[in-house]
């Protein structure tokens, strides 16, 4: 018996990682008919779109997680926007791209009491955050129908907050897990830890549910985790070759590839860290290390998430190439799990490490 997935009415304390960009609703069905507790990314989606994927997940029957982030939009910095164009424009020229056709738009939105609005219609399981938690009057609204929540913490600090705060479970994310970290305390990277190094700590002192997550990849890892007295885990990862994931066809060779051993923190490709596969624009442009995350000097990037426009073309075009120059390979630092069939199939090749046998 395992209390957390009790609470849920989950039958494995598994949970997909929300992955914004490369997965929707059908993974998260997926992950669900096998017995895990399937997420949707909603940070990207208009109100139209995650309507829709919110009526495909209801129509299961079964529980399911829907993500949002928190961060704070960003103020204007006319200077390190033009610093950004600058240190873009060489590639820019090189594919024969004008930089006048970037697009305007914050790309990503905070949770929004519209966004709340939307969900109260549909009542999900569990609401997930990234970068904290919105608002205290936000939040009420989210428990007000009685949903379970839980954010993501890098640090025991971040983890104690959380708790504080109303989260009724805390996802340690160690450093190896790939995407976005989700720090919102301090962006200094040297707070954080691997996540069996992180799990024990944030477990003594915490009393909600801990979710152990990064570098999960298969049964071997889920039993460790366990072992160590998380309620649960959380894999992303592995799910990002699945058929139902929405990754590129380059997206997968890199991540079925050598290159999958090598990744990095970068904040080139959002203007937060996030860990990737290393590609060009990280090699020649650098990893914003520690010191310069802490100090907000990292690489001239514009502030989470407005550095994403100006990649875009750029992205766009090399790929077109058939090039991932300018592609974030989102990775954890173990992608020897990353498989192809279903992620219903992954889901009960993971589930083995539950067996008690």
């Amino acid at each position: 018996m395992n209390t957390f997935a009790d609470r849920l009415k989950i039958r494995l304390p598994l949970i997909q990682a929300p992955m914004a960009g490369a997965q929707g609703s059908a993974m998260a069905l997926a992950v669900g008919a096998a017995g895990g507790l399937g997420s949707l990314p909603c940070a990207m989606l208009a109100p139209d779109a995650l309507r829709a994927e919110l009526e495909k997940l209801r129509a299961s029957g079964r529980p399911y997680n829907v993500n949002f982030f928190c961060h704070q939009p960003p103020a204007p910095d006319a200077a390190r926007d033009a610093a950004w164009r600058a240190a873009l424009k060489p590639y820019y020229d090189e594919l024969g791209l004008d930089m006048a056709t970037i697009p305007s738009g914050p790309g990503r939105l905070p949770f929004s009491a519209e966004a709340a609005d939307l969900l109260e219609e549909f009542k999900p399981t569990v609401v997930s955050f990234h970068f904290g938690l919105p608002a205290p009057e936000l939040l009420a609204r989210v428990k007000a129908w009685g949903a379970f929540v839980m954010s993501s913490a890098t640090t025991v600090r971040e983890a104690l907050w959380l708790q504080e705060h109303g989260a009724d479970a805390v996802i340690a994310q160690g450093l190896e897990a790939g995407g976005h970290r989700g720090h919102f305390l301090s962006m200094d990277l040297s707070e954080q830890m691997g996540t069996f190094a992180l799990l024990p700590q944030i477990m003594n002192a915490v009393t909600v549910p801990v979710i152990a997550a990064g570098g999960i990849a298969d049964a071997a890892g889920v039993r460790a985790a366990m072992a160590l007295g998380a309620a649960g885990v959380q894999v992303g990862t592995a799910y990002l070759c699945s058929d139902e994931a929405l990754t590129s066809p380059l997206h997968r060779a890199a991540l079925q590839s050598a290159a999958a051993r090598h990744t990095a923190l970068t904040n080139l490709f959002t203007g937060r860290p996030a860990r990737g596969i290393v590609n060009r624009l990280m090699r020649e442009l650098g990893n914003a290390d520690a010191e310069h995350f802490s100090t907000g000097l990292g690489a001239v990037a514009p502030a989470f998430p407005l550095a994403t426009n100006a990649i875009g073309p750029l992205r766009a075009a090399a790929e077109q190439a058939g090039r991932t120059d300018f592609t974030p390979l989102w990775s954890g630092q173990n992608a020897s799990g990353c498989r192809t069939g279903s992620a219903t199939e992954i889901t009960q090749a993971l589930a083995r490490g539950f067996d008690k046998g």
